[in-house]
């Protein structure tokens, strides 16, 4: 998620001064924008060989782990804010990764493509799986091994005991709170233990 308004957005979620975890924050540039706009410390942690090269060029602090190992090495509340941005949708653990990204971090932000969004929902019914700017991948060489919507993460977040804080989606680099599931073609939680 390269764009700057989306970018903005996000890191407005982050409290300022915060201690941040960014999980496969790929090549760092949210935790430097965090670093310079809003006065964060953190980690990213990232298991790509280049984009952990382009963390150490931004000056990033990174960590190169595999987080289908979970996050062990971090004691209980030891960040802020731990985020998941466009990492959710990658891994095999999604849901024991939620459960640590709510261990560690006093508050989560976590945000996904959202495929419940019209125009998915409009490929669907004409029997193809989308293409969109978000989801620019053809079925059978996507990235993305899960696929959720907005709504099917308000129930996992539940059912998990976690209490969301903030919840919208973002189309086009603007906040969309009215009709986010079938309006937006990203889904952004801010969420905390139960």
């Amino acid at each position: 998620m390269s764009d700057a308004s989306v970018q903005h957005t996000i890191a407005q979620l982050v409290p300022e001064g915060a201690h941040v975890l960014d999980l496969g924050c790929g090549d760092g540039a949210l935790l430097e924008h965090l670093v310079k706009a809003r006065r964060c410390t953190g980690y990213g942690i990232e298991i790509d060989d280049a984009n952990v090269l382009a963390c150490v060029r931004r000056g990033v602090n990174v960590l190169q782990l595999n987080l289908h190992q979970g996050l062990k090495a971090f004691h209980d509340q030891s960040f802020d804010a731990v985020l998941q941005i466009d990492t959710l949708q990658h891994l095999r653990n999604a849901e024991v990764m939620l459960r640590e990204t709510a261990r560690v971090g006093r508050i989560g932000i976590v945000a996904f493509p959202n495929f419940a969004h019209w125009p998915n929902r409009l490929s669907i019914a004409r029997g193809r799986m989308p293409v969109t700017k978000r989801l620019p991948y053809q079925w059978y060489d996507t990235p993305n091994i899960r696929v959720g919507t907005f709504k099917d993460f308000e129930a996992l977040a539940r059912k998990n005991g976690l209490k969301i804080l903030d919840a919208f989606g973002l189309q086009d680099g603007q906040a969309v709170r009215w009709l986010p599931n079938a309006r937006a073609s990203t889904a952004v939680f801010k969420l905390a233990r139960g």
